[in-house]
């Protein structure tokens, strides 16, 4: 027994998985299954799961052929956006709040589509004001 009261259990007395444990943390809104418990795992987490695939096919093509595979890997994330928006309960692909998953998921996927229509060589996409950013900033 320690001078604060007892210690706390686990191993060693340094606090276990028991030791401290967490109450009242409720799921983000719309972190509920997709479908019953009875069902498999994949069909419960079939959002998630066509992000994930969608990004590793992406990653996949990058292999061959970086661009198509990292817009691949944009519209995945583009994907969740709308996922995240439209669906009621999307499962794990629910993080934060629905207004701060939509807004990440659509950041990134927008960026990721965007920087990858500007990259070199020969982009397919070419936005004037940034190249006279570049030009300054590099100086």
């Amino acid at each position: 027994m320690s001078a604060h009261g007892p210690a706390p259990r686990g191993a060693g007395g340094r606090g276990g998985p028991d030791a401290y444990p967490t109450r009242g943390t409720a799921r983000p809104e719309g972190g509920e299954r997709t479908a019953g418990g009875a069902a498999p795992a994949p069909i419960r987490q079939w959002p998630l799961l066509v992000v994930l695939g969608g990004a590793v096919a992406g990653l996949l093509v990058c292999l061959a052929d970086f661009r198509p595979g990292l817009l691949t890997v944009g519209c995945a994330l583009l994907t969740g956006a709308v996922l995240r928006w439209l669906l009621p309960a999307v499962g794990m692909l629910a993080v934060r709040s629905r207004f701060t998953d939509v807004l990440t998921y659509a950041v990134l996927g927008g960026a990721t589509v965007l920087l990858t229509l500007m990259a070199q060589p020969d982009p397919w996409l070419e936005v004037p004001f940034l190249n006279d950013l570049l030009r300054f900033s590099a100086g």
